[in-house]
């Protein structure tokens, strides 16, 4: 359902631009959610299908009950290489809602990204976003949790936990006390080891001492490289290409589709699948908002975010196999490590070590409340996801 509008690393194609001619045409005439329909369904290039598409578009709008602002930070078309599945979730909204909900799609950092769309969802100023839940930390720090290395940090054992009682009863009342609403988590891969060029790979631990390894907010994974023997060096994202390039920083850790997306192809040489931590995300809505909702459309709701996680699920093998496709199409190395190779890591920085039992007290409870879950992400579900 999603179309690739951006390009192919280090290229730019005559259809791409004139795809982008008729997204920004498409955008003056008839408004942004027509744009973003059409182009996931490849009609931008038809007269007749976009005034079609505005017509089907305006008549949902006018006969929903519910206006439903959804933002996200990634520009539509991104599923090809990050599953995020936005416009499949807005479509999915509209149709179990039998029309009552009308979804006003915000991609492209529209409304901003990360941390600051949390606080718009917690604030009620729109309706839902979609994050990592890194920056959900921040306002549900019980989330945070799934950044303690080496104990979910492949996609199956990360849906196994998610969709587990143990997560639900614990972790779930908590982030409604902070007035969120988790409606579905979005499974893309595990966060890796990624250097700057004219470095070598971080094949072990003592490739990471001194290195300048650049960290988002969390604490967490500030710690995670502390004890590994790096140097974590907070930068935002929005800096983290130039901190890259001239030696601020010289490596980074999110996931290979991420760093496809963003375009690090050009910057990095390579590439290691650490399987430290999950690059976890999810879509959170504001619980005050959902609980205002008559029943049954908060049935479709619940329904449309359980129905596209299955997409997500579907798509994962694909978008991780067309990203690093593309890196390495760009010159980038891709490294995966063996069973000997991440015990070496896991002995320094996994779960088991006692570094991490303050913060399992803090946010599952205590260490046996921890455990519980441990024992649920090694528990199969009824949800498959390929481990990429």
């Amino acid at each position: 359902m999603n179309v690739d509008l951006t390009h192919r690393t280090g290229m730019q194609q005559p259809q791409t631009l004139l795809e982008r001619r008729r997204f920004l045409h498409a955008c003056t005439r008839y408004g942004l959610n027509t744009a973003l329909v059409a182009a996931g369904a490849g009609t931008l290039l038809s007269d007749e299908a976009l005034a079609q598409t505005a017509k089907e578009e305006r008549e949902r709008k006018n006969a929903a009950k519910v206006q439903m602002t959804f933002a996200t930070a990634y520009i539509v078309g991104v599923s090809r290489s990050h599953p995020i599945m936005q416009l499949d979730f807005k479509e999915n909204v509209q149709n179990m809602t039998n029309g009552q909900v009308y979804v006003n799609l915000a991609p492209g950092k529209k409304l901003g990204a990360g941390a600051a769309l949390a606080k718009k969802v917690q604030q009620g100023v729109i309706q839902v976003a979609q994050h990592s839940a890194s920056n959900f930390a921040p306002f549900a720090p019980e989330v945070d949790l799934i950044n303690i290395p080496y104990w979910c940090a492949d996609n199956q054992r990360v849906v196994n936990l998610v969709t587990s009682q143990a997560w639900k009863s614990v972790i779930d009342p908590k982030i409604a006390a902070k007035g969120f609403k988790a409606l579905w988590y979005t499974s893309t891969s595990a966060r890796t080891f990624s250097v700057r060029k004219g470095m070598k790979p971080i094949l072990s631990p003592d490739d990471l001492n001194g290195v300048k390894f650049r960290v988002p907010g969390s604490k967490m994974l500030q710690q995670v490289y502390r004890m590994l023997g790096a140097n974590p060096t907070p930068v935002a994202w929005g800096e983290t290409p130039s901190a890259i390039k001239q030696g601020v920083a010289d490596a980074l850790d999110p996931v290979i589709s991420g760093l496809y997306i963003f375009g690090f192809g050009d910057i990095l040489s390579h590439i290691t699948l650490g399987q430290t931590v999950h690059g976890l995300q999810v879509y959170s809505c504001n619980l005050e908002w959902f609980n205002s909702l008559p029943k049954d459309v908060q049935e479709g709701i619940d329904f449309a975010s359980e129905v596209t996680f299955h997409q997500n699920l579907a798509k994962v093998p694909a978008a991780f196999a067309f990203s690093a496709a593309e890196m390495r199409a760009a010159g980038v190395e891709i490294h995966k490590l063996n069973t000997d190779q991440i015990a070496a890591f896991e002995a320094k920085c996994g779960h088991k070590r006692k570094e991490w039992d303050d913060w399992k007290r803090q946010l599952a409870g205590s260490p046996a409340a921890f455990d519980k879950m441990l024992e649920a992400a090694n528990t199969r579900g009824k949800y498959f996801v390929h481990n990429v």
